[in-house]
């Protein structure tokens, strides 16, 4: 079993997450799962306990409230976000393993370019560096429906980091962010999203035995 996959290319936020809403609202027992690869000119998103005290400047970027868990983030050029649509039952998988297969997926997708990462306790989304050094390199954020799931995960590749300045960052004051072209990985998004997609792949959907 593996999920249908949709890349999309650039598309204006909204209107996607209206598709995923809707594609959810019609699932039946047997919809296969899918997900879409993406990447949005540049947002602002709150999630629904997102508050608008993180949202620290004015810099003519749209906001936009959304139905995901968590609180501000930023979209833009040269990230790569993928949605899962996943019937969570059909999986047997509840909330919490979900978001730990997701963050495994990135994971393993950097270690497979050297590069190291990690969880951070009690804040969904990847880590590379310690201590001071430390810094976000991918954010993630759901919405369960009907057992089902939407919107996903994104991953920082070659972009404008300069937003991220305007809020907290997932709600934290102070949260340094990166990008995987300044730990000296030279692949475009398109690559890293399709292999993004594939790790995905194997950790949502492992052989059965």
């Amino acid at each position: 079993m593996s999920a249908c996959v949709r890349t999309l290319g650039r598309r204006d936020y909204l209107p996607v997450w209206r598709d995923m809403q809707a594609f959810t609202a019609c699932r039946e027992a047997g919809t296969p799962d899918e997900l879409w690869c993406v990447e949005h000119p540049p947002v602002f998103t709150l999630g629904l306990a997102g508050r608008r005290e993180h949202l620290l400047h004015d810099i003519d970027v749209p906001v936009v409230d959304s139905d995901r868990g968590g609180q501000v983030t930023y979209h833009g050029p040269g990230q790569v976000i993928i949605y899962t649509l996943l019937d969570l039952r059909r999986a047997g998988l509840g909330v919490r393993e979900l978001v730990r297969r997701i963050e495994q997926a990135v994971i393993e997708l950097l270690a497979d370019h050297d590069i190291r990462s990690q969880r951070r306790e009690g804040a969904p989304g990847i880590y590379v560096g310690t201590g001071a050094d430390e810094a976000k390199i991918a954010a993630l954020g759901l919405r369960v429906r009907n057992g089902c799931t939407y919107h996903g995960v994104s991953l920082n590749v070659d972009m404008d980091l300069s937003p991220f300045a305007a809020i907290n960052p997932c709600g934290y004051s102070g949260l340094r962010v990166t990008q995987t072209r300044d730990l000296g990985l030279d692949l475009p998004p398109e690559v890293l999203g399709r292999q993004l997609t594939d790790a995905l792949q194997r950790v949502l959907y492992p052989p059965r035995t």
